[in-house]
């Protein structure tokens, strides 16, 4: 069966190497939430899955011929499969797609196994890297911690510093860090700062109606993730020189101005990506572990499927559909193009599944109007000056 003609490729293909981590973050959706489907994967991702998951990538790139595309090696810690299956797995899905598209690959990871040996061969197969941490000592070792309950900082930001030398530093993609408003958010973004990242990525905590994040209530005057995030937009956009960029506030910022979104929680962009999971099954986000058992599940394998049958699953069609996908409420509010309704797991409910907005949409409306208030000045005199000047 042909996919809909007015269906675009997937362009990120997550893949998943090793299903287990070696810290015990406490909110992580992988091993702290609903779905607990983990404990029954293989750790690693074998030699067959790995070629089986190659060919279904390379057909996919092939028959759609996109211009570019990504790879992001995940987990649980992917480094963990150690350096030989990572060149492995370059190398076979490099060799599969045969050059029709650019390929960029990336690997996602705690950091703490970015020593001298892994960061030379991520150097020689071309793989950037992005970096988990949620800020200075005190702050990210409250919750990315070992299982026997020490702090990761030192170790990340070790790895952190050698990334940063000039013989990797090329390969330094940013940090991610999960936002925990009960923190200091200037602190949290001068501590990441201290690394010098060329990007860095808040992510809201993962929560929904049914289960919120914390210090989310149904109360729509209480914003305390937007009251967290806009004292550091203003550092950053007040900044007399360019540090980094935040996906999130650059991403709003063009939204703004008719632009696209590089952020998967705010917009209409179409989701572009896939999983596939250690076994070979091919998935949805994992932010859906989040909502129940299965919920990221599509009951399809890259030993029995194409990525094109993926791309036909009525729950990827269904966040790829738009403004027409949206909840009345989203579909009548005057932000929906910049807010495009939140992250799809974030809308849920369990007693009316996803026709809901975010859990975060009193924040995302607070965060949207005070960026516009912001920018809104300096497009203006950016406008008269044009004018003048023609």
């Amino acid at each position: 069966m042909p996919v809909a003609p007015d269906v675009s490729p997937f362009r990120q293909f997550l893949l998943k190497l090793h299903s287990r981590c070696n810290l015990a973050c406490d909110y992580c959706y992988v091993y702290e939430h609903a779905d607990q489907s983990w404990r029954e994967r293989p750790r690693v991702m074998a030699p067959e899955t790995v070629a089986a998951a190659a060919a279904r990538i390379g057909d996919h790139l092939r028959t759609w011929r996109p211009a570019e595309a990504a790879v992001v090696l995940h987990g649980g810690e992917p480094l963990l499969a150690g350096a030989e299956v990572v060149r492995d797995v370059v190398r076979r899905v490099r060799a599969s797609a045969g050059g029709t598209t650019r390929l960029e690959f990336a690997v996602q990871t705690n950091g703490l196994l970015l020593d001298p040996p892994m960061l030379d061969m991520l150097a020689e197969e071309q793989v950037g890297v992005g970096v988990s941490l949620d800020g200075p000592r005190a702050v990210n070792d409250r919750h990315r911690r070992f299982a026997h309950g020490g702090g990761s900082y030192d170790r990340v930001a070790a790895g952190l510093h050698r990334l940063g030398q000039d013989r990797y530093r090329h390969l330094y993609r940013g940090l991610l860090c999960t936002i925990d408003v009960r923190e200091d958010p200037i602190e949290v973004y001068e501590g990441l700062l201290a690394f010098d990242p060329p990007r860095i990525d808040l992510l809201l905590p993962h929560g929904n109606w049914t289960t919120p994040p914390p210090l989310r209530t149904a109360d729509a005057s209480s914003t305390p993730y937007a009251d967290w995030l806009i004292p550091i937009f203003d550092r950053w956009y007040r900044s007399p020189s360019y540090r980094t960029d935040v996906r999130l506030f650059s991403s709003i910022m063009s939204l703004l101005v008719g632009g696209a979104s590089r952020a998967e929680s705010v917009g209409l962009t179409p989701i572009d990506y896939v999983t596939i999971e250690t076994d070979g099954t091919i998935e949805q986000s994992d932010a859906l572990k989040t909502v129940g058992e299965g919920a990221a599940a599509t009951g399809l394998t890259v030993f029995d499927n194409s990525l094109d049958e993926a791309l036909r699953h009525p729950a990827i069609r269904a966040q790829r559909d738009g403004v027409s996908a949206l909840c009345a409420t989203c579909r009548g509010c005057r932000l929906v193009q910049v807010c495009g309704g939140g992250l799809y797991a974030h809308r849920h409910r369990a007693e009316n599944g996803f026709a809901n907005p975010t859990v975060y949409c009193a924040d995302q409306q607070k965060l949207i109007d005070h960026i516009s208030s912001q920018i809104s000045p300096d497009l203006n005199r950016a406008r008269l000056a044009s004018a003048r000047s023609s």
